[in-house]
């Protein structure tokens, strides 16, 4: 990890088990066929073997972290623990009581903060939900029950807003899914909201990022809002982002690298090269799976494309996990498989991480004696991860025009 004078401090808000934490701090295996060499030759540290990378570290140091979520909290320490030191770094608290204590005294936020970033609650937008968006009738800790306008669920990126006018980093970095872009005014009410933090930021209009163009075998689509202070930033540089957008040399959104034209996408095929079958894997996330029995044509009762990328990975209960393969009676086309006599199954905790590009080496599934994560848990803190690789791309175009931007 980046050191000393050097390090970006990053403020990590909605944190999970930590996708975008990595994907900007860099230096975790990825699959070779994850990268574009040709467009990136700078990304690769070392070659473990033919079809994994170790990709560099990047000047990103995540100093910060918080969730609502218990499980979360242990599965990011549990992997995180072995790369830094993370004593008092992640805090199991909603931000709306993180805010509410800083403004009383009661708690501080780290200082020198570069970047603040957050995945604010996505489901009360996502297009699969009730669509509720800023009228969630979820309260700001997860949960249903009486709180004032301003703490529910859907509002909880204003919340965020605030954190970014308290420690005023440089830039900040926003996600949503894509059903955001389409519900109303709320991607244009997000953005004004943002542009009026503290002196001004320059936010640029937010992209919807599909995250098999940038290597990740999965259908994800995210919306990504990036904000540069204009307290700190090269006004000349912020104007040409606002006069030219895309065509600026300086636009801060990630060039597109597999797909039409580019290197071809990473299939499920792909990504789940070297796994073995759950009862030949000495690998615990490769071993759970959802034992949910099959349910006929509803959510997740599909069998995935071998071929193709893998679906959205949400954060579901166990019958909404798709099939790893289906048995030919429920119309499992995988026959190479079946012809084997391998039974039909669900996707396992490893090869939905694998589709969401998390290293093989973040476990996932434990037991150290104080902290467990179970199947379950592990499910639920994947499906809600910023996949690490997307994160890469973003940190790793950020960190290129950093110099520029800021003078340092």
């Amino acid at each position: 990890m980046a050191s000393g004078k050097n390090a970006l401090r990053v403020l990590s808000l909605f944190s999970g088990c930590g996708g975008l934490d990595l994907g900007l701090e860099g230096g975790f295996t990825t699959l070779k066929k994850s990268v574009n060499e040709k467009i990136h030759p700078d990304w690769i540290e070392e070659n473990i073997n033919r079809n994994f990378v170790r990709l560099n570290k990047n000047r990103f140091q995540t100093v910060f972290a918080n969730d609502i979520l218990p499980c979360a909290q242990k599965a990011w320490n549990h992997f995180f623990g072995n790369r830094k030191k993370i004593e008092g770094i992640y805090r199991v608290e909603s931000i709306v009581d993180l805010v509410k204590k800083s403004k009383s005294g009661e708690f501080q936020f780290p200082k020198n903060i570069d970047v603040v970033t957050g995945g604010f609650p996505c489901q009360d937008f996502s297009v699969a939900g009730k669509r509720l968006g800023f009228d969630s009738a979820k309260s700001h800790n997860g949960v249903n029950e009486e709180h004032a306008e301003n703490e529910s669920r859907g509002t909880l990126y204003l919340w965020m807003k605030q954190v970014i006018e308290i420690v005023k980093p440089k830039v900040f970095i926003a996600e949503n899914v894509k059903g955001l872009v389409s519900l109303g005014d709320a991607k244009k009410i997000i953005e004004t909201d943002f542009r009026n933090i503290d002196k001004g930021y320059c936010v640029v209009d937010a992209q919807v990022l599909k995250a098999w163009e940038y290597g990740v075998p999965q259908s994800r689509e995210r919306v990504v809002f990036i904000g540069i202070s204009r307290k700190y930033a090269n006004p000349k540089i912020l104007a040409d982002i606002e006069k030219n957008s895309e065509k600026s040399p300086y636009y801060p959104y990630p060039i597109k690298t597999h797909g039409d034209g580019l290197q071809k996408i990473v299939t499920c095929k792909e990504a789940f090269v070297g796994l073995k079958e759950p009862d030949e894997s000495s690998d615990a996330a490769q071993m759970a799976y959802s034992k949910a029995k099959y349910y006929g044509k509803m959510q997740g009762s599909s069998e995935i494309n071998m071929d193709g990328v893998g679906p959205t990975i949400r954060s579901e209960h166990h019958g909404n996990i798709e099939y790893r393969r289906l048995s030919e009676e429920h119309g499992g086309k995988i026959s190479s498989e079946l012809t084997k006599g391998l039974r039909e199954r669900r996707l396992s905790v490893r090869e939905c991480a694998r589709i969401q590009t998390f290293p093989d080496d973040y476990e996932f599934i434990f037991n150290d004696g104080t902290n467990k994560v179970n199947s379950s848990d592990a499910y639920k803190v994947i499906g809600n991860a910023v996949p690490p690789l997307l994160g890469y791309a973003i940190g790793k175009r950020l960190e290129s025009l950093w110099n520029d931007l800021f003078g340092e």
